[in-house]
């Protein structure tokens, strides 16, 4: 797939702080992420932006784990990735083809349903989700799914991680190690059967690794003088934000 981009000042602007927004989202401040989407979809198209976005992903994840790597759950983790990797399968083959038109309503009803369970959970404080295996397979297939046709499963991944109550640097460390293994584990689909990844959008991000490295430090910076009862309500705000300003967006 051709990336289409104007190479306007405003759109190296926009991309640019999309590109510091995914630095501080790695860093630790979650939910933030999904303005970096709706302004990557702006300029690029929403298919064609998940081909921009996903190797600057992966480059922060490395960031992310190396810095936060002490700090997994190893046990979430395990619980998690399975049902992620058959969701980003399930995305892999329904997104190929979607349409643009619908592709930009599946995202809007995917941030629609995000809003409507962080509230759920955060209503329900006598309801013990983690314990639940449904509520983790559920949340494991939609992260991989919507990370798939949106790079949207950070959002659903905060999801599971509230409910949990981690702590703040158990959270960041596990959501890394993650994203780690999903993002790499997307790259072979973007590039070979979405033909989504290319010299063209390569080109792109090389630009655009300032901007994210310079994010991810500056986030690191700002996470550290968070205290952990905080951070979660920080995370719950932010998602919730975010899911307002894509959906209004699009």
């Amino acid at each position: 797939m051709e990336v289409l981009f104007h190479e306007s000042l405003s759109n190296w602007i926009l991309i640019a702080l999309a590109a510091f927004i995914i630095g501080l989202s790695k860093s630790g401040i979650k939910g933030i992420e999904m303005i970096n989407i709706t302004i990557m979809a702006i300029v690029f198209g929403g298919k064609a932006s998940t081909g921009v976005v996903l190797p600057l992903l992966c480059f922060a994840d490395v960031m992310a784990v190396k810095y936060y790597h002490r700090h997994a759950q190893w046990g979430h983790f395990w619980k998690l990735l399975p049902w992620i990797a058959a969701g980003i399968l399930v995305g892999v083959y329904v997104g190929k083809d979607l349409d643009e038109a619908i592709f930009r309503k599946v995202m809007a009803v995917i941030i629609i349903v995000t809003v409507a369970l962080l509230l759920l959970i955060e209503m329900g404080k006598n309801v013990t989700i983690p314990e639940n295996k449904f509520f983790a397979v559920s949340m494991g297939l939609i992260a991989g799914f919507t990370t798939m046709l949106g790079n949207l499963g950070g959002a659903f991944s905060n999801i599971y991680f509230l409910a949990t109550r981690m702590l703040k640097n158990d959270f960041i460390g596990t959501a890394a190690w993650i994203f780690l293994v999903i993002n790499f584990f997307k790259l072979p689909f973007q590039v070979i059967y979405w033909h989504n990844i290319t010299a063209a959008s390569l080109r792109i991000d090389l630009f655009l690794l300032p901007a994210l490295i310079l994010g991810f430090f500056s986030g690191i910076v700002i996470v550290a003088k968070i205290k952990d009862e905080s951070y979660r309500k920080i995370v719950f705000l932010l998602t919730i934000i975010g899911a307002v300003f894509i959906f209004f967006k699009r």
